[in-house]
Parts: C-alpha cells; structure tokens; sequence
C-alpha cells in the first residue's frame, strides 16, 4: 500500500516533542515522562511491584527500580510489605497523589491543545486506532 508509505516516519516525528513537552511540564515537579510512567501506573492500578510496572512499559525491572528509587527520594512513592518480604509493593504518598492531581490537570490541558482544529470523529478514530496499532507492532 504506496499511501502508507512514510507513516513510521510520521507517526515518530510526534514522539520527540511530546516527551519534551511532557518534561517541560513536569519539571516543576522534578519529573520526567519516565517518572509519570510509574506514578501513573500506580495511581490507575494501585500499590504494584516492580514487575507489574515493568512489564506494563515493556522496561526492564532495573529501570523501574532506578525510577522508584528516584520517586522514593522525592517522597512521591514508598514501600509497603507485601505478602513476601523479597516482593516490593509500592504506592503513591499523599503528596505523590497531589502531584499526580497537578500534573493531570497539565497533561489533559495539553491533550486538548494537540487536538485543537481536529474534528471529534477524526479524534475517536486516531484514539481507537492508537491501540490497534500497538497491537499489532507487539505481535
């Protein structure tokens, strides 16, 4: 299919300014995007080990591990004991879950920004097809 050719190239050209537009609103909070993965991961699915979140982002556990390290050094994250002392379980802290409020707020601002002049149907297919596409590049 010629029409698609160059879509790879497109569909890339977007994730290097998102990221930093992303970092660039969280930096007030020393945040990166990277980080907002596992604050984000914990606060929609709850206290999560290290391999529940790895394993969502397709990361390594050592990444993650350095991440939660680095939240825990800015009391976004704690431990708490799990049912084996070897598993890590961690959750947000009171001031992780204002952080992730913030940073919300920031983020679904800039979501309706990038949208801006793009019809709703055009937008409901992009966010459908979104998916669809992940899938099939995990196949």
């Amino acid at each position: 299919m010629k029409e698609l050719e160059g879509f790879f190239r497109s569909y890339l050209s977007l994730y290097r300014p998102l990221i930093t537009k992303l970092n660039e609103l969280m930096s007030t909070y020393q945040l990166s995007y990277s980080l907002w993965q596992v604050i984000f991961y914990i606060k929609n699915y709850g206290p999560s080990t290290l391999v529940d979140i790895s394993n969502q982002y397709n990361v390594e556990k050592p990444t993650i591990t350095r991440r939660v390290h680095r939240l825990e050094d800015l009391q976004i994250v704690k431990q708490i004991p799990g049912k084996d002392r070897r598993e890590k379980i961690i959750q947000l802290t009171d001031l992780g879950e204002e952080i992730y409020q913030k940073c919300r707020e920031k983020i679904t601002e800039l979501e309706h920004n990038v949208m801006e002049g793009i019809d709703k149907e055009e937008q409901t297919i992009t966010f459908q097809t979104l998916p669809k596409i992940k899938e099939n590049i995990l196949k």
